[in-house]
């Protein structure tokens, strides 16, 4: 154990386990029957100085199939709650351990958690498993939204256990490795608010401002802070899921990261043609997680978030209920802000216009009416000559293409430049939903990686043009885009 903890790199200080026992459950990974290593994400290892070449893949399945813990884990399940579709309920890790926090050469700090490592005291009636679809799935989306440069949690490893899993139908079972800044979520807090544990929420808003806002740490009241600088992250990593198009489909309080990055890949997808009502989870009968509801909802988790901390603002209620209203008051106008600045970028405007706002609402209103794709629409703004639809010859795109140019010239910099900042917000390609799935398929009916790892070397550089891939810049059909779905399976 200690021989491969050397060859490895890992390097464990496990700081989480030391707050209050009541935010966690210490338990290890169930063994499994005969695990076997389907993908590693070498680059990751890398980054985190890990040698994963320095052994062989026999060894590596018994490490992240949790068989084989490497020296300096201290395996927990966290304790959270959440408002899941609005609904309050207590919860916790029902199918993951989280087995330590690996420091790298940089001093940065990252739990490692599988995925599907058995049960939990937090599993309820699940089996605490998970199928290989689902797990690929995550692997594949959360590493394509890393190459989209939009804070995630990342994907380590994929091993098949030799176990079967039982859902709607028998599936192969596997384990996932996840990779976060860290696993503190708004449910976290909600979870210690319940229990009206103020002195374990004391520490547990030290602990995560200690972590993840350092800079705060001598802030007067380090409870406002905090809450200031979530909205911050919130509202910049859900511009930037917009900005691409990604709908998280589950963005429920406890699937909100106080680290500002993107977790948990359920019922997540990527719109093709621009619906902002686009709802791809098989649950979301109301629509409450559709691509434009993201910002209400995460108005309304933050608001959450606040409620939990209200006792900290002051020890006056009132008083600490007028602090928290007048900071998430603000929600609204920074979010729009933001996300028109975002708009702009992807259009290529520099400067400030009368006429943008109303531009951008002109553009995206074309788009829905016409089910234009939103990625390739912008794509077609920056290279007219793109074969991409004959959507584009539709008389009213063509005003609406003369006013984009009229307004471009009257930027304030030269044609490079403005094209520039167009392709760092434009991706070339997105994980498309039907080529995600044609490759998910191709796993589960024949163990066929072929599809998928091309899609996970096209998604390393998705600003990259690349002719030779057009074929993956292909919007699916309508009947297509009208009937998919996904589920949580993750």
């Amino acid at each position: 154990m200690n021989l491969l903890n050397k060859n490895i790199g890992w390097n464990f200080d496990n700081s989480y386990v030391r707050l209050p026992k009541i935010l966690m459950s210490k338990i290890k990974p169930i063994k499994v029957k005969s695990p076997k290593i389907k993908i590693i994400n070498y680059n990751l290892a890398t980054k985190l100085n890990l040698n994963l070449h320095s052994i062989n893949k026999k060894q590596l399945a018994l490490i992240f199939s949790g068989n084989n813990l490497p020296r300096g884990t201290e395996s927990i399940a966290q304790a959270y709650a959440g408002h899941q579709f609005g609904y309050f309920t207590m919860l916790g890790d029902g199918r993951a351990t989280l087995i330590g926090e690996h420091i790298d050469n940089l001093k940065n700090r990252f739990d490692i958690q599988f995925k599907g490592s058995g049960k939990t005291p937090y599993s309820r009636n699940g089996d605490g498993r998970a199928a290989i679809g689902p797990m690929l799935r995550e692997y594949l989306i959360s590493e394509a939204m890393h190459g989209l440069n939009i804070p995630t949690t990342r994907s380590l490893a994929v091993v098949t256990t030799g176990e079967k899993v039982f859902r709607d139908k028998i599936q192969e079972g596997a384990i996932l490795t996840r990779v976060a800044s860290s696993h503190i979520r708004i449910g976290t807090f909600q979870f210690l608010a319940m229990q009206g544990n103020i002195s374990a929420l004391k520490k547990l808003v030290n602990y995560t401002i200690n972590r993840h806002y350092p800079e705060l740490s001598k802030n007067k009241n380090p409870a406002i802070s905090l809450l200031e600088a979530l909205i911050e992250k919130q509202i910049s990593l859900i511009v930037n899921w917009m900005r691409v198009g990604f709908v998280h489909g589950v963005l429920n309080t406890d699937n909100v990261s106080l680290a500002g990055e993107t977790i948990d890949y359920g019922p997540c997808a990527f719109i093709d043609n621009y619906n902002p009502k686009k709802v791809f989870s098989s649950i979301d009968i109301q629509g409450r997680y559709s691509f434009i509801n993201q910002e209400i909802i995460t108005h309304w988790n933050i608001s959450r978030f606040a409620e939990t901390l209200i006792p900290l603002f002051s020890k006056d209620k009132k008083k600490a209920i007028n602090i928290g209203t007048n900071i998430i008051n603000d929600f609204t106008s920074n979010f729009k802000k933001k996300w028109q600045q975002m708009m702009k970028k992807k259009l290529g405007f520099y400067g400030d216009f009368p006429e943008d706002e109303k531009f951008i609402k002109k553009i995206l209103l074309w788009m829905e009416t016409n089910n234009a794709d939103y990625t390739n629409t912008f794509l077609y703004l920056m290279e007219k000559n793109r074969k991409i639809s004959d959507i584009y010859n539709d008389s009213k795109f063509i005003e609406i293409y003369k006013e984009w140019k009229n307004r471009i010239n009257k930027n304030s910099v030269p044609k490079k430049i403005y094209m520039k900042l167009m392709k760092i917000n434009n991706p070339e390609f997105i994980p498309r939903n039907y080529l995600v799935e044609q490759a998910l398929n191709d796993v589960n009916e024949n163990d066929d990686y072929i599809k998928f790892n091309k899609l996970i070397n096209i998604y390393k550089n998705p600003y990259k043009k690349n002719d030779k891939m057009i074929e993956f810049q292909k919007s699916p059909s309508l009947n297509f885009i009208e009937n998919y779905k996904t589920f949580c399976g993750t």
